[in-house]
């Protein structure tokens, strides 16, 4: 009898030393592409853009006067356009920010002025008040499950409407009462709306605290457990929950730190021109939002960074002041602001695709 001898099983030859295989789920992508796919790199070149454009058709940018001026404007922007990009971060919107600003101001200034008071009880009852307000808008976020878009579209309407209406009543007029005269105003506006010389120019004081907020929201974004679940609840708040994330104190807080900033506008707004009108702030918000989507923040939330929205805040600076010291009319602002909002969706959609793009 014949014995039937079964090949060996063939054994694919080892790769070449040096060599490593790769598939689609492992390439990794060039360089520039890696870098470009960053929430800051677009919105940083875009500011350097407009930066040198405005250096070229305004003369007066080149002075430090006028830099000097266009990062104020920065920063009145800039310092409430993060926590706003931190909350949209975490996958939310907060339509009454900018009302929420005024409203601060004039309970600040209405409460010390009606009851006589030191005004720094004002500034403290302003704060309770904006984080309170945070709190609401969180709190009915969380608890009803509606969209933030329509439970802050309510709050933008009735502070709106409760800050002229109380304005009036307590006031008779539409705006409150001077109160530099009062106890406390000197120490006050030194804290929130002084300002120092650097090389002979005048510097106010929220550039220093735009930027050192802006450390400290990169710093919590990115080294502490609180910015992991900023990122995690903006991605998928139901897989957060399910691996430990205390989703509801997430949104609850990033809303009253909103709140916070709100509280910290409208002080240096009070303490700058002393008194503060009812009608305004209506608008800002678009503005806040539309620093942090420039910025790099994802409208689906879950993505961005804390320093492209001081970039976006700078653009808006640059093209505010800019335009003016160009001698164009100031209208203009207005489109600017609409062609950079469309343009960012469109880079942030481009940009979401090829950070999830395996």
């Amino acid at each position: 009898m014949g014995m039937t001898q079964q090949a060996a099983p063939a054994v694919p030859a080892p790769p070449a030393p040096g060599r490593k295989e790769t598939d689609g789920r492992t390439r990794q992508q060039p360089l520039p592409l890696r870098l470009l796919a960053r929430p800051e790199i677009g919105v940083f070149l875009g500011a350097v853009a407009v930066y040198i454009f405005f250096l070229v058709a305004a003369p007066p940018v080149r002075e430090g006067s006028a830099m000097a001026n266009i990062l104020y404007q920065s920063s009145t922007i800039g310092i409430m356009a993060l926590p706003v990009a931190l909350l949209m971060i975490g996958g939310e919107f907060d339509l009454s920010s900018g009302v929420a600003v005024v409203t601060s101001a004039l309970t600040a200034s209405m409460l010390a002025y009606q009851l006589t008071l030191n005004v720094w009880m004002g500034v403290i009852v302003a704060l309770l008040v904006s984080l309170a307000v945070g709190f609401f808008n969180g709190w009915m976020v969380v608890r009803t499950g509606l969209p933030s878009f329509l439970v802050t579209l309510g709050t933008f309407l009735i502070l709106q409407g409760a800050n002229l209406a109380v304005t009036k009543l307590v006031t008779g007029n539409v705006a409150t009462d001077d109160i530099s005269s009062m106890d406390g105003f000197d120490q006050a506006r030194k804290v929130f709306a002084s300002s120092f010389e650097v090389g002979g120019v005048a510097v106010k004081i929220t550039i220093v605290y735009w930027l050192v907020f802006a450390a400290l929201a990169t710093w919590v974004l990115l080294r502490t457990k609180y910015g992991n679940w900023i990122f995690a609840v903006g991605g998928n708040k139901e897989s957060a929950r399910a691996v430990g994330v205390p989703v509801t104190f997430t949104k609850i807080s990033l809303f009253m730190l909103v709140g916070f900033g709100a509280w910290f506008v409208g002080m240096h707004q009070l303490f700058s021109f002393n008194t503060v009108q009812s009608g305004e702030g209506v608008g800002q918000e678009l503005i806040y939002i539309s620093a942090a989507v420039i910025g790099g923040c994802l409208l689906t939330g879950g993505y961005g960074s804390a320093i492209g929205p001081v970039f976006g805040a700078f653009m808006f600076g640059m093209v505010q002041q800019g335009i003016v010291y160009a001698n164009w009319n100031p209208d203009w602002f207005k489109a600017f602001l609409g062609v950079m909002l469309l343009g960012a969706v469109l880079i942030n959609l481009w940009v979401q695709r090829t950070a999830t793009r395996r």
